[in-house]
């Protein structure tokens, strides 16, 4: 076992910010996808040297630089450009520190598995309580043997990745699928992965879209069964990471409920599972309109919808407070997705909204919001970014201001968020 200061409407007060309501119009630009930086930043780890275009700093990507640094990869940061230099890591001993990142943590511990040294995956804050046992089962059916903190990290893996033909449990996420995706087509014979009950499908077209940019080629049947060649090569590429749907699905419902917003940076054809948003938001009955440079949406009267968001999860905190400001009852079905994020984000959604008003109801797997009238009141993250996020745009049509403690959770994915937010806030 392992032992192992106010800036216009916004206040800044080191860990608090104050919401005033006001309405939201103008345009803004979408930052980089992560999701895609970071599968990017692991495939180019296994190539001999790759130009990422798209970079902006934040603690996931930031993790995923850590971690590609650690696996003997060298990088030049020169803007918004990261130039990747790969190195061997196969016959290295490794300590590799996830920071709080998931997805780097799923994707990294089978990438590195590819050294037939010993190894720690280490993480700190949230992620330590966030239960590794679908890793830990995935490695030992690859032939490595993985030591844990009774089910967490750290994890202390061993032995030599071997090639063949594994089930796997996909119910919980994608993420880990995504990194045996992009680590076993570098041993030396063919896999076969097959998966029961795939979850995030959307987040695994991704990976197979960025693998197959890369020139590694994957044979899938219905998501349930990947067919993966040996001794494959990364091509050398130069790569330009599209717009984030995560962070800007806070802006586009900010627009919905509050007055009218442009997006752009954004692919209308994304992979990104969170494109759904614009389902969403037609639903509901605010205004959308999608063309090849931008995503408008302007307020609209607004009415109860019922929307499945099991495959693209991380919508909950926008679609909660899409539906508060909704007519009537709405649902969202998913919450079981939602327990092993950055907080028990279905909880956290539930006892925050309700500070400010808003009476929600889980039962079973469903999420049922009654739209109301939002108070002003004091919130806080529960130290996860997509809450703070939630919380500041429902601030907007609170009937007085919002105090939200532990707002700088935002820096996980979108640092710049309150910049971006304070600039369209209008009185």
């Amino acid at each position: 076992m392992i032992n192992l200061t106010e800036i216009g409407s916004v206040e800044f007060n080191k860990m608090k910010k104050i919401i005033h309501p006001g309405k939201y119009v103008g345009e803004i630009n979408a930052p980089a996808s992560k999701s895609y930086l970071q599968r990017a930043i692991a495939l180019a780890v296994l190539s001999n040297q790759t130009v990422l275009d798209g970079y902006e700093p934040s603690k996931d990507a930031d993790a995923a630089i850590s971690i590609a640094k650690e696996l003997n990869s060298k990088i030049e940061i020169k803007g918004s450009k990261l130039v990747i230099q790969g190195g061997d890591f196969f016959h290295k001993k490794l300590v590799v520190n996830c920071n709080e990142s998931g997805l780097s943590t799923r994707m990294f511990s089978v990438i590195a598995s590819l050294s037939d040294q010993e190894f720690i995956i280490s993480g700190k804050g949230s992620l330590l309580k966030r239960p590794m046992n679908i890793i830990v089962d995935a490695l030992t059916k690859f032939g490595k043997t993985v030591e844990s903190n009774n089910g967490f990290l750290p994890l202390r893996i061993t032995g030599k990745m071997k090639a063949g033909e594994v089930n796997i449990d996909g119910s919980e996420s994608s993420q880990l699928l995504s990194g045996l995706l992009i680590a076993l087509p570098f041993l030396n014979e063919n896999s076969i992965v097959k998966v029961e009950n795939p979850v995030s499908i959307p987040y695994i077209k991704m990976t197979l879209a960025i693998l197959s940019d890369f020139g590694i080629e994957i044979i899938q049947s219905d998501f349930k069964k990947f067919s993966i060649k040996g001794n494959q090569l990364v091509k050398t590429k130069n790569y330009k990471v599209e717009g984030d749907w995560s962070g800007a699905a806070f802006h586009l419902v900010a627009g919905a409920i509050g007055g009218a917003v442009d997006v752009y940076n954004l692919n209308s054809n994304s992979f990104q599972a969170d494109a759904k948003i614009v389902e969403a938001l037609k639903k509901c009955g605010a205004t959308v309109l999608v063309d090849d440079e931008k995503i408008s949406v302007t307020k609209n009267k607004l009415i109860a919808f019922k929307f499945d968001a099991t495959d693209c999860p991380d919508l909950f905190p926008p679609l909660a407070v899409l539906a508060a400001c909704c007519e009537c009852r709405s649902e969202i079905i998913g919450v079981s997705r939602l327990k092993n994020k950055e907080s028990d984000r279905g909880k956290t959604i539930q006892s925050e909204f309700k500070k400010l008003g808003i009476e929600i109801e889980i039962h079973g797997n469903s999420m049922f919001i009654n739209g109301g009238k939002v108070n002003g009141g004091k919130v806080e993250s529960h130290n996860d970014h997509r809450i703070a996020m939630a919380l500041a745009i429902l601030g907007l049509v609170a009937d007085d201001a919002v105090e939200i403690d532990g707002a700088e959770a935002v820096e996980k994915s979108y640092p710049k968020f309150f910049d971006d937010f304070e600039k369209l806030i209008k009185r």
